[in-house]
């Protein structure tokens, strides 16, 4: 993997991660797919440091824990009952999860009035000290219910 000038690299983990499919959603009831989403990675990258200016892509991910799914009924207020009666669902989640990732930006060229943004070296050094910080937003792997730690 080539790896960019402007590359950050770091650690995401969590006890749990759902990272699911509105089609795989059947009856309200959730399913984890086995690796994280390409898109779930780059919201991950984005929660670490994101602006207009740049554009996140993910070069290589690395699954660092054997992969285990454990299985939870979650109560949610049935809408349709006028909140009287509670439904039970079976979430499948990913359970002690970690992960390595690779990624790198490029500019966004869509906004040429934030042409004057584009210092690679400027957000290249922020996007490391976020990485440093833990993010600079809460971090989730794949719903809110699962809450993700970052490390360098």
């Amino acid at each position: 993997m080539k790896k960019h000038r402007n590359s950050i690299e770091f650690e995401v983990y969590g006890d749990y991660a759902l990272f699911s499919d509105p089609v795989t959603r059947i009856g309200g009831e959730k399913s984890t797919y086995h690796i994280p989403t390409y898109e779930a990675l780059k919201g991950i990258v984005e929660s670490i440091y994101w602006k207009p200016t740049i554009i996140w892509y993910i070069d290589a991910v690395r699954i660092m824990n054997d992969i285990q799914t454990e299985t939870k009924g979650v109560r949610t207020i049935a809408y349709a009952n006028k909140g009287k009666d509670k439904d039970l669902f079976y979430y499948t989640y990913l359970k002690n999860v970690r992960y390595q990732v690779l990624a790198h930006f490029e500019f966004n060229n869509n906004y040429p009035e934030l042409k004057e943004d584009q210092n690679e070296n400027k957000h290249h050094n922020i996007a490391k000290r976020m990485v440093q910080r833990g993010g600079r937003r809460d971090v989730f792997l794949g719903t809110r219910e699962c809450q993700a730690f970052v490390e360098p």
